[in-house]
């Protein structure tokens, strides 16, 4: 019987390459992470989603899996991750597993026998096709994938071509294959049956291609998505993997939903439809942001607005909530200014916004330092996305590099994946040799030990938050009601249950932003949080916010 523990939990990603390095290879490791299970223990977190550790030739950085029941040697073996699933469990913390099945690495025993030969057993694992035109050399359809141009690479060996919605090594699975289907449920129960306690399922709502795979819509960036998305055997194929794994276990069952938009949810989410128990969506991501990477300035009515639509999902459903992952930009540098005087106050802000809200919170390791951007010189970038666009842009029209840099300088994946900044003296606590990735300069300042001594610090701040909201019955099951919705500056929602509720400001620009909260009827109400130390006590009608300010009070009637 499934719990629905993940509605009283606060997850913590750990990004194991860029985490804790054990050993002094530069590269962070499992030993490393069962090494600080008692820092997230402190932290108070009670459940974690670690990103891809499997065996893997790292074209996506562990995205690409060569082998789904192997542990990459960089981060350990075996037995470092039975040791690690026992160090967690026995500190109340549980652990969801990155499940990467859209594809494979071509590096894969499966792909490297399907592209052998037409009539290989392994062939109809993947999806290939003959060419177009007369002697077969344009590629099936028009479809794009999400790093490079055409969604097909040609295949001299058997003359035809297959399908890579993202890196050429990354060939997609053809789940309309049984077999295919087949070979997922096994992979979730080997990891189910040794203690896994769910998945997040990456990019799920691309398994399911249309029959055909139909010329896409002509669109300047990527083309096809509307035969892929959600595609017509998607829920078919959920709930059959739902029916004979997931739901023999107390799992929680996360999926990146890339092309998700509110109006979908219900259909995979909710809790009647025996499919996946969350989505990671992107609306709230798009929201300050053009073709993917371009960036946009954030309009906080924008913003508030896709927050409000997915807070008023019905009851069935469950949100997942986010500011920062190993795809996304720092959080501190992205919705404010992180670089200027006020990015503690920025930062534990933007935890009170997202941690009052109705759905599972997730931090990203890092966020809870008030972690920032890095400056990264053009060749200092290495994530795939970064290095394809400028290599992109220079063949096509290199009078846009300029731009290009500007916008991987706010918007890189790399952002998210320099080494976590554990002290401030060199390797940053993070390894004693040379790290894989440059580690941001500011870890001389940013860093755990100089957290850890100051009670005002960004990291005791996400402590108190994390301890407040587990196990808070408003927070888990109250209303959402969102105030002043046109407010360019602040974000004022309640949370209500009976006769409590939590009145939620937070003040998003960096000056002086006044409130005139007269209709609200909070009058009186007390503080229970706040950045500041000296914010008023007493809800008042009148109240004037200083930069970044965020304070919560509770009212009981």
């Amino acid at each position: 019987m499934k719990t629905r523990w993940y509605k009283d939990a606060v997850f913590y990603q750990i990004y194991p390459r860029s985490f804790c390095d054990s050993n002094g290879d530069g590269i962070g490791d499992i030993q490393g992470i069962i090494s600080k299970l008692d820092y997230l223990k402190e932290l108070g977190i009670n459940a974690v989603w670690l990103s891809p550790v499997y065996a893997s030739p790292n074209d996506d950085n562990g995205y690409d899996i060569s082998d789904y029941k192997a542990i990459n040697p960089e981060f350990g073996t075996l037995e470092d991750w039975k040791q690690m699933v026992a160090g967690m469990h026995e500190r109340g913390i549980r652990l969801v597993m990155d499940l990467v099945v859209n594809h494979t690495s071509d590096e894969h025993f499966w792909f490297r026998e399907s592209r052998k030969s037409k009539d290989n057993p392994y062939r109809d694992y993947y999806i290939w096709r003959k060419g177009r035109g007369k002697d077969g050399k344009k590629p099936p359809n028009n479809w794009t994938s999400r790093f490079t141009g055409s969604a097909w690479k040609y295949d001299a060996a058997t003359d035809e071509w297959y399908l890579h919605l993202f890196s050429e090594k990354q060939p997609d699975l053809n789940w309309d294959n049984p077999k295919v289907r087949k070979e997922v449920i096994d992979i979730c129960n080997y990891w189910l049956s040794m203690g896994v306690d769910g998945f997040r399922c990456d990019v799920i709502t691309y398994i399911s291609k249309a029959e055909g795979l139909p010329m896409g819509k002509f669109n300047p960036v990527m083309c096809g998505d509307e035969h892929f998305v959600l595609g017509p055997h998607i829920h078919e194929y959920l709930n059959e993997i739902n029916r004979e794994s997931w739901s023999k276990y107390d799992t929680m069952i996360v999926g990146e939903a890339i092309g998700c938009k509110v109006g979908d949810a219900a259909s995979i989410i909710a809790e009647e439809k025996n499919e996946l128990d969350s989505a990671i969506t992107f609306e709230l991501m798009e929201v300050d942001m053009k073709l993917n990477f371009f960036p946009v300035k954030l309009r906080l009515p924008k913003f508030k607005k896709v927050i409000s639509a997915w807070q008023n999902l019905p009851p069935s459903c469950w949100n997942t909530l986010y500011l920062e992952n190993h795809d996304q930009p720092r959080s501190v540098s992205r919705y404010g200014n992180g670089a200027g005087i006020y990015r503690k106050e920025l930062a534990k802000m933007l935890a009170v916004t997202l941690h009052f809200l109705r759905g599972t919170p997730y931090v990203y390791q890092g966020q809870e330092i008030g972690m920032t951007n890095i400056a990264l010189k053009e060749e200092e970038y290495i994530d795939i996305m970064a290095t394809r666009i400028f290599t992109i842009i220079r063949k096509v029209f290199p009078p846009l590099m300029p731009l290009a840099r500007w916008a991987m300088s706010k918007r890189a994946r790399d952002h998210a994946r320099t080494p976590m900044q554990w002290s401030g003296r060199p390797g940053a606590g993070f390894t004693t040799g040379k790290p894989w990735m440059k580690i941001n300069p500011n870890h001389v300042d940013i860093n755990v030990e100089n957290e850890k001594k100051n009670p005002s610090s960004v990291l005791n701040f996400y402590k108190k938050l994390i301890s407040l909201r587990l196990g808070n019955q408003i927070l888990r099951d109250g209303s959402y009601k969102e105030y002043f919705p046109k407010n360019r500056s602040l974000f004022v929602y309640e949370r209500a249950l009976g006769k409590q509720r939590y009145i939620v400001i937070c003040n998003f620009k960096e000056k002086n932003v006044n409130l005139n909260a007269i209709d609200m009827g909070a009058r009186g109400a007390e503080l229970v949080l706040s950045n500041y130390k000296d914010a008023p006590k007493a809800f008042t009608d009148g109240q004037t916010l200083r930069p970044y300010e965020a304070r919560v009070y509770l009212q009981i009637k």
